[in-house]
């Protein structure tokens, strides 16, 4: 009884509201065809019915609106897993024209690996096969993870390897006692063995170059404005950093230094290569003003020796003989309690944007590259050097990938995922990429295999 009587007290209250209103309206002099209009509104648009339905209308609208987007999404998910389609169909659906390629592979001997562009706008990654380098039996292979541009990328790809390329065939030839009396510049591509013919390679499309030389950056190169926009804030960091020209100092090493008892010191190659790389790279990137910037993990075999260079945080793990995963490589992250104390002597900080980051704008700690940063030593290019024993762990394959793939993925979790497609043609590389990418992984993502399963690298030098 008391909530029908609340509803006519309502009821009855509105409808005074309206006869005062309607009194008032029609005190004011209307045109006859205007009273007549307001006379219709009054009797059937304004009554407390037709109001009450109208504004339920309009609730219900604007609670659809709301949901579209959630339901669009989860609509979307819904069919890709109810969908009988395989991932690999559904990435060659989503490649689209040649023009606009969206994945790379290459096929080695023993070592395959697979790239895709992802959810970014531009493919940044780099990755390199160089097996069996000029017969020497000494094989090659790294991976560079872009960020800020392509720049960074392409010169550790196109200078660091071609450079450390020649020096282990120099440095091959010296310990055997022959000697080169011109630097060897041959490309890897152009330095193929013999048996080139007995290895499948496949590639899609390449990789777009930046430069080709180390002297060709006069042109301006296209750099992440993001990244750009957030540097100029950073007074700090920039306000001494200016264009340069004047020339880079080289040292010569003696190709005997980086022998020890008759072996080569892939340790200390690697390192006085990559920090001497990032000289070059840093004063290139001066002169055209391009902050671009690039992890690296390199890897060289020598029959049961693996060397593992790293800078950055894209990672190398190794399955051994018991199928447990040993990691070859560790992340350079800002919030390590080591990195972090050396960013803080040298004057910097780390601010947590999304993940914890150098200065609030880089989520490495150790890049090639990345001058502006690079200047005041808060990002630096030193290598940690790892070293193993191949008889000791018998390994069963290794994977180095960018970390793209590790966002979804953990080092336990790759292995046993890998372990289990290893007799697919590229070794399990192209799955795995493609699942980080249905894990919902934002980052290009790179994935390179080595399967230790057959015999021993013998053929090919492969560059991609």
């Amino acid at each position: 009884m008391e909530d029908e009587l609340e509803d006519r007290v309502l009821h009855q209250t509105y409808l005074s509201f309206m006869k005062i209103l309607s009194r008032f309206t029609s005190s004011v002099p209307f045109d006859t065809p205007v009273s007549y209009l307001w006379k219709m509104v009054r009797l059937y648009l304004l009554r407390s019915d037709v109001v009450v339905f109208t504004l339920g209308v309009i609730i219900f609208f604007m609670y659809l609106q709301t949901i579209e987007l959630w339901s669009r999404t989860v609509l979307s998910r819904l069919s890709q897993a109810m969908s009988p389609i395989s991932a690999v169909q559904r990435m060659k659906f989503m490649e689209g024209s040649d023009a606009d390629k969206q994945s790379w592979e290459l096929k080695g001997t023993l070592s395959a690996a697979y790239a895709i562009k992802g959810r970014r706008m531009h493919m940044e990654d780099r990755f390199i096969i160089n097996e069996n380098i000029n017969s020497t039996g000494i094989s090659l292979f790294a991976i560079f993870d872009g960020h800020g541009g392509e720049f960074a990328a392409n010169y550790a790809k196109d200078h660091l390897i071609q450079n450390l390329f020649n020096k282990i065939i120099e440095l091959s030839a010296f310990k055997d006692g022959k000697t080169i009396s011109t630097p060897i510049k041959e490309s890897p591509d152009e330095t193929k063995s013999k048996d080139e013919s007995n290895v499948t390679v496949e590639r899609k499309t390449s990789f777009k170059k930046s430069v080709s030389t180390a002297d060709d950056t006069s042109k301006k190169e296209i750099t992440d404005p993001e990244l750009l926009a957030q540097l100029s804030k950073a007074r700090p960091i920039t306000r001494e950093v200016r264009p340069t020209t004047k020339p880079v100092k080289t040292v010569s090493i003696p190709l005997s230094s980086y022998l020890d008892k008759g072996k080569i010191n892939f340790g200390k190659l690697l390192t006085d290569e990559v920090l001497a790389a990032d000289r070059l790279l840093v004063e290139a990137a001066k002169r055209s003003l391009n902050v671009a910037g690039t992890t690296a993990l390199i890897a060289i075999m020598e029959g049961s020796h693996l060397i593992v260079a790293n800078v950055g945080d894209s990672r190398g793990v190794m399955c051994d003989s018991r199928g447990n995963a040993i990691p070859v490589s560790f992340d350079h992250k800002p919030q390590q309690v080591r990195e972090q104390k050396r960013i803080e002597a040298a004057g910097g900080y780390i601010a947590f944007n999304g993940v914890w980051r150098v200065a609030g704008i880089l989520a490495t700690s150790r890049a090639m590259g990345d001058y502006p940063l690079k200047d005041k030593k808060f990002v630096i290019a030193d290598p940690d050097i790892l070293t193993f024993n191949l008889d000791d762990h018998k390994p069963i394959f290794l994977v180095l990938a960018s970390d793209g793939l590790w966002d979804t993925f953990s080092n336990e979790e790759a292995v046993k995922f890998i372990k289990e497609r290893l007799d697919e043609p590229d070794y399990g590389a192209k799955s795995l990429t493609l699942q980080a990418y249905y894990r919902g992984s934002v980052d290009n993502i790179t994935v390179l295999v080595i399967n230790f399963l057959t015999n021993r690298i013998t053929t090919a030098s492969l560059n991609q």
